[in-house]
């Protein structure tokens, strides 16, 4: 069965339209199955009814054959979204008989629902003449079938092959930067793969070297040249996207291994692919999303040096009028080589919304999708639009829908003009009250840091990068340097520094680590402390570096209990009675730092009391909390929609900590998404708490929309959102509440 099976599905998705997909799966079907008919419904949730689209058995009828959702046994079967197995189908209360198709004749009915991601796409049904129910082996053949249908189904639908898809093409993908966008589009995929790059040798060892030797240069040159382009117009702290790359690039460790590989006989190609592949499988296997992500930046450089390897130099395409760029997969330095006013906004088909591409996007305004499965051919050169609101992709819309966009990107427009101009002013509330905004930092590996006039301090910094960039351990030395320029960039504001965050979910190139589940291992807080050498000298490091200067707080990564922040203290002190020495045999005093917690663990939610007296700050981790409460990996497609931070059990944590924390007098931040998502922010604000910490790119939508709304406001929002039972339900709350106050374009596109 399972051969029946493989083949039937292989000649559905080879065939080269849906209606001839359908026509070959009715026919195998009975085949495989040795029954009288087969037949498949198709959902069309616009009309709500199934319409039979290919049968082997049925008479077809001059008319169309359609049932409303709910009639018949087809839509019995699609409205319970279960299989229905019948062995008299006529005598039963939901059989509709239609004239002229020859149904009356079959006595038994089997009938399975094709679902994907929730949704029912169709119905797929078997019936022979005789009445019997079907047996097992049967019925299980036909669920799995359905369930391998689905994804072609749902692949076809994708590409606009859908029979309910009358009015042009919408594709959704994932929202990597907000902006509404109608041009047209323009398909450019020059850059070439690594996996296409095979297992080759080369012959002249010294020619294969000068050929990769050209091409760093060249690939070094590019990104000095696109950083310049973008010198005047992005914040330093988006400009170290390049600068990262030129340091991977100058990286000796790096060029040591490409020049090894070739070496040993390795065509240049080939040593590129497996030496950046290798770099990047340290990233992709990390469970924090931002740290992931630079597996792809990894990638990126990798596909730069093969471009270099076939190219001397980079022709630019000239655009009478600005495009929607469309890419497999989008680079940093295919933004950087189209002229700003004539990017409209860039579609992907691959990568995610936490790519640095994906960064660039948001920081340039560019609307972004990622994860759009369109097929070049269809949509080169059409008129799009893009939703980077929704993830929404559009093509070839009608003159109605294209008329509503262009009034929503006009309203948007004056709206991004109007926020930006208030950028500078402090964050108060309508009814006066202060709200302290903060940034999260750590993007780039050097220092490269933005001074933003707009926030008040940095809320967390990531030290991790430049330990996972290295092929050892930092040390106390070079550690000292880079925190001294980020302490120095913000010299009148606070910087909350995050202790070192590895272990088994981001293992360190230097030191492997295997566990069955690293999500729940070795990592943070824990991995340091059996490695009280590593925090030390870490922690040394940072104390050093704000000698004079003074405005650095310590942050605890992942502690789940009161033993660990003893121990992590008890540390901490003894780095501080070494440094106090040190700074006083250099005719300076050092300044005891504040120290805090992250609240990401759910375990410490109840030892909240316990931490009086303790920790002079906490902040609250609001990512890997809701993983946490929720026992959901957000990267795993399959459960990412069960990842909600507007869960009924993360908003209750939410206020449990504020309101434990206020009475224990101690201050609190939220330094997770949720603090830079409008809804969240005007939820959070709402429970109690006065200090939120984000990306660049949420600053100056949040501080004015809490400028233009009521703490009263935001408390009695909040007060239905801790009462409601489904998230859904708190989203459309917050959505009306938004839209009431005028403030609806800070969540959707328009005002």
């Amino acid at each position: 069965m399972l051969t029946q099976l493989r083949e039937i599905v292989e000649k559905v998705a080879s065939a080269p339209s849906l209606i001839e997909a359908l026509d070959q799966l009715v026919v195998s079907t009975c085949r495989a199955m040795k029954t009288d008919c087969c037949s498949v419904y198709i959902a069309d949730h616009e009309r709500q009814q199934y319409t039979l689209m290919a049968t082997q058995g049925l008479t077809k009828p001059h008319y169309q054959i359609q049932l409303a959702f709910g009639e018949g046994l087809v839509g019995l079967v699609g409205s319970r979204a279960e299989p229905i197995n019948v062995a008299d189908a006529r005598h039963h209360p939901h059989f509709k008989l239609f004239p002229g198709i020859g149904e009356e004749s079959f006595g038994s009915f089997f009938g399975t629902p094709i679902i994907h991601q929730r949704q029912v796409l169709g119905v797929l049904v078997i019936q022979q003449r005789q009445r019997r129910e079907f047996d097992e082996s049967e019925e299980s053949f036909m669920v799995t079938l359905a369930a391998q249908l689905a994804v072609i189904l749902a692949h076809a639908k994708a590409q606009g092959m859908w029979p309910d898809q009358r009015d042009g093409l919408h594709l959704i993908g994932s929202a990597a930067s907000t902006g509404v966008a109608v041009a047209r589009a323009w398909w450019d995929d020059n850059q070439p793969r690594l996996e296409q790059v095979s297992p080759a040798s080369c012959l002249d060892l010294e020619a294969e070297q000068e050929r990769l030797s050209i091409a760093i240069e060249l690939a070094s040159a590019e990104f000095r040249r696109l950083r310049k382009r973008f010198d005047s117009d992005l914040h330093k702290e988006t400009l170290a996207i390049f600068d990262l790359f030129s340091h991977l690039l100058n990286d000796p460790m790096l060029r040591k291994d490409l020049f090894a590989k070739i070496a040993a006989g390795d065509q240049a190609e080939w040593a590129i692919r497996q030496v950046v592949e290798a770099y990047s499988d340290r990233f992709a296997n990390m469970k924090d999303d931002y740290l992931k992500e630079r597996a792809q930046d990894i990638r990126e450089l990798g596909q730069r040096l093969l471009f270099f390897l076939y190219n001397d130099d980079v022709t630019e395409h000239q655009w009478d009028e600005p495009i929607v760029l469309l890419t497999r997969e989008l680079t940093a330095a295919m933004l950087a080589s189209i002229p700003r006013d004539k990017l409209a906004a860039v579609v992907a088909q691959e990568g995610a919304a936490n790519s640095h591409a994906a960064i660039l996007s948001r920081a340039l305004g560019l609307p972004a999708i990622m994860g759009v499965d369109f097929v070049p051919e269809k949509v080169h050169n059409c008129k799009v639009i893009v939703d980077g609101y929704r993830g929404d992709f559009l093509v070839n819309p009608s003159r109605h829908v294209l008329a509503e966009y262009n009034r929503l990107l006009k309203e948007e427009d004056e709206l991004t003009k109007t926020v930006e101009e208030e950028i500078g002013k402090a964050s108060y509330t309508q009814d006066n009250q202060r709200i302290h905004i903060h940034l999260n930092a750590g993007l780039s590996a050097d220092t490269s840091i933005a001074v933003n006039q707009g926030v008040d301090g940095v809320g967390l910094y990531r030290t991790e990068v430049p330990f996972l960039l290295q092929r050892s351990f930092p040390s106390e030395e070079e550690q000292t340097v880079q925190y001294r320029a980020i302490l120095s960039t913000y010299r009148d504001k606070q910087v909350v520094m995050r202790t070192l965050d590895v272990g088994g979910d981001k293992p360190l190139p230097y030191l492997a680590i295997e566990e069955d589940n690293p999500f729940l291992g070795w990592r943070g807080i824990r991995f340091t402390l059996d490695h009280p050498e590593i925090f030390l000298i870490q922690v040394r490091a940072m104390l050093k570096a704000s000698i004079g200067l003074e405005n650095m707080d310590i942050l605890l990564p992942m502690i789940s209990g009161i033993a660990e922040l003893d121990e992590s203290k008890a540390l901490i002190e003894r780095a501080f009675v070494e440094v106090a020495k040190y700074a006083e045999e250099q005719g300076q005093v050092l300044k005891r730092p504040r120290i805090g917690i992250m609240i990401e663990v759910p375990s410490i939610l109840y030892q909240l009391s316990a931490l009086k007296g303790k920790v002079d700050f906490i902040s609250v981790g609001s990512n890997d909390l809701t993983q946490y409460l929720l026992a959901v990996d957000r990267n795993n497609s399959r459960v990412a929609s069960v990842y909600d931070a507007l869960h009924p059990a993360v908003l209750h944590a939410m206020k449990h900590i504020i309101d434990t924390s206020r009475g224990l007098n101690i201050p609190v931040s939220v330094c997770g998404e949720l603090a830079g998502d409008p809804i969240g922010a005007l939820l959070l604000v709402g429970m109690g708490y006065r200090s939120l910490s984000m990306n660049t790119r949420n600053v100056a939508r949040i501080k004015y929309i809490l400028r233009h709304i009521s703490v009263s406001e935001m408390e009695q929002l909040s007060q239905f959102a801790l009462q409601a039972t489904f998230a859904d339900d708190v989203r459309a709350q917050t959505t009306e509440f938004v839209d009431e106050r005028g403030l609806g374009g800070f969540i959707r596109a328009g005002k």
